[in-house]
């Protein structure tokens, strides 16, 4: 007998919510704030998110820290390169020439996540993310 559920979660029955996005565009969302973590310095987001995008943005620098062309390659696949900097560097650049070397002597914990508050609208927690210095 099959369970009673929502009939567009197929084989989970008894779900009673679905998150609005898929995890293509969950993907995509990350993409997009590490880039932009990468280019600003830091980026505000859900508690949940930040933790997520901290992990996301350690891996980036430590394949930074490495150089070579195959983990270039790598961050290249896992964030959007094209977006640029005032100066009119993309953001693989920024990454590879000015945030992995000033880690070099620190092995993992490159950002910190700092809660900030609620959000107005759905007082959901958020915090910052920001590179350690």
């Amino acid at each position: 007998m099959a369970t009673i559920g929502r009939k567009n979660v197929h084989g989970k029955g008894g779900v009673r919510f679905k998150t609005g996005f898929t995890s293509s565009k969950y993907k995509s969302m990350l993409r997009n704030t590490v880039t932009d973590l990468i280019i600003y310095g830091k980026v505000e987001a859900t508690l949940a998110f930040a933790k997520e995008l901290a992990r996301y943005a350690d891996r980036l620098v430590t394949y930074g820290k490495k150089g070579d062309l195959n983990s270039r390659r790598l961050a290249a696949a896992k964030m959007r390169s094209t977006v640029t900097n005032k100066e009119g560097k993309t953001a693989l650049q920024v990454l590879f020439n000015e945030i992995a070397p000033s880690f070099k002597d620190r092995n993992g914990g490159y950002t910190s996540v700092l809660k900030s508050g609620v959000r107005r609208g759905d007082n959901a927690v958020t915090a910052i993310v920001t590179w350690v210095k």
